[in-house]
C-alpha cells in the first residue's frame, strides 16, 4: 500500500506507473476503468466488491471520497497495484476541502488512454448521471437505488433521467429471475393474462420485474407488497393456469406450473461484487432496461390484478 497526502491526479498517476514499474508489470493487461463516485459509508464494500471483480476484468479502480467541509483543501489517496488482492489497481482517494467539488480534474489524468470507462455511484447519485461531469466520461454509468432511503422515489428520478448506458443494480438483481421466468416461458403454456410479483414494499426489484414482464407479455402487471425481504414470488396467470416461481427462503425456489411437476431451482441473493461483475460483462447499452424502466407507469403497486 503507498500512502500519499496533499497530492494530485497527475501525482497519483505518477505513483502507480512507478509501482507497475517496480514490478516489472505493464498497465496494457487492464481492460477498463471504474470510476466509484461515493462516500465513507460505502467506499469500503464498493472498493472491495470491485477489487474482487478484477480477477475477472483487471482494471484502474479509483474511488473518489468527497470530505466538503472543514479548513483542509487537499487530496489524500491509498494505493495499491497487483498483489494478492487481484490484478488491478486501486486508488482510494479523500478530496476534503474545496477539493472535494473538483472530482472530474482529479479523474482525468488517471483515466487509461484507449480503454471503457465505468461510473458507479454505490450510494447517492446525481439526478442525471449521465451530464455529470464524471458520467460523461463513461460508456456506463451504474446506479443503486436500493441504498437510498426512498427506493421507488429513486427509480422515478432514474426512469426520468435515463439515457444510453445507464443502468442500475436493481435490475442486475433480477438477471436470474428473469432467466427462470423466460424459460417457463419458452414451454407450451396458455395465454398470458396478468402477472402478480411480491416483494419487499421499499424494494426496486419486483417493480423492475413487473415491468420488464408486463412490457415482454403485453399484459397488465401489478406488485404486492410485503414485509420479506427481496422478491418472494412471481405468478403469471394464464388461460391454462398459473405459472409460479416462490422463493420463501431467499435462496432456493419452487417453479409450478400446470401439468408439470413443481421443480426447485437455486436463486440465491448475489454478493455486490458478482453483481458489478456481470455489470462490467456488458459495455453497451442495456435497450431492455430501458424498455423496463418506460414500463413502471404501468405496474399496479398496492392491489392485485384482477
Amino acid at each position: 500500500m503507498i500512502r500519499l497526502e496533499d497530492t494530485s491526479g497527475h501525482d497519483i498517476a505518477a505513483a502507480i506507473a512507478s509501482e507497475r514499474h517496480r514490478m516489472g508489470s505493464p498497465t496494457t493487461g487492464m481492460v477498463l476503468t471504474l470510476l466509484i463516485l461515493t462516500d465513507e459509508e460505502f467506499q469500503a464494500d464498493a472498493t472491495a466488491a470491485a477489487v474482487a471483480s478484477a480477477r475477472e476484468h483487471p482494471m484502474r479502480i479509483l474511488t473518489m471520497v468527497p470530505r466538503p467541509g472543514g479548513d483542509i483543501n487537499r487530496i489524500d489517496a491509498d494505493i495499491s497495484v497487483g498483489g494478492d488482492d487481484g490484478p488491478g489497481e486501486v486508488a482510494v482517494m479523500r478530496l476534503r476541502g474545496d477539493r472535494s467539488s473538483h472530482a472530474n480534474s482529479v479523474a482525468i489524468p488517471l483515466l487509461l488512454p484507449d480503454t471503457p470507462v465505468v461510473a458507479w455511484w454505490p450510494g447517492a447519485a446525481p439526478k442525471d448521471v449521465a451530464t455529470d461531469p464524471i458520467g460523461m466520461h463513461a460508456e456506463r454509468r451504474i446506479t443503486d437505488v436500493s441504498s437510498r432511503p426512498d427506493p421507488l422515489a429513486e427509480l422515478a428520478i432514474r426512469r426520468e433521467n435515463y439515457h444510453a448506458g445507464d443502468t442500475d443494480l436493481s435490475w442486475t438483481r433480477i438477471t436470474n429471475w428473469r432467466s427462470t421466468l423466460a424459460a417457463m416461458m419458452d414451454r407450451p403454456v396458455g395465454t398470458p393474462e396478468s402477472i402478480v410479483v411480491e416483494g419487499h414494499r421499499h424494494n426496486a426489484s419486483p417493480i423492475l420485474l413487473a415491468a420488464w414482464l408486463s412490457w415482454a407479455l403485453d399484459v397488465p402487471a401489478a406488485v404486492r407488497p410485503t414485509d420479506e425481504s427481496g422478491i418472494s414470488s412471481v405468478s403469471v396467470n394464464t388461460t391454462d393456469g398459473p405459472l409460479t416461481i416462490s422463493r420463501p427462503d431467499g435462496s432456493m425456489a419452487l417453479v409450478e406450473a400446470p401439468g408439470m411437476p413443481a421443480s426447485p431451482v437455486a436463486l440465491p441473493r448475489r454478493p455486490l461484487h458478482e453483481l458489478i461483475a456481470e455489470d462490467l460483462r456488458r459495455l453497451t447499452p442495456d435497450e431492455i432496461y430501458a424498455e423496463a424502466l418506460r414500463t413502471v407507469p404501468r405496474v399496479t403497486i398496492g392491489n392485485e390484478l384482477d
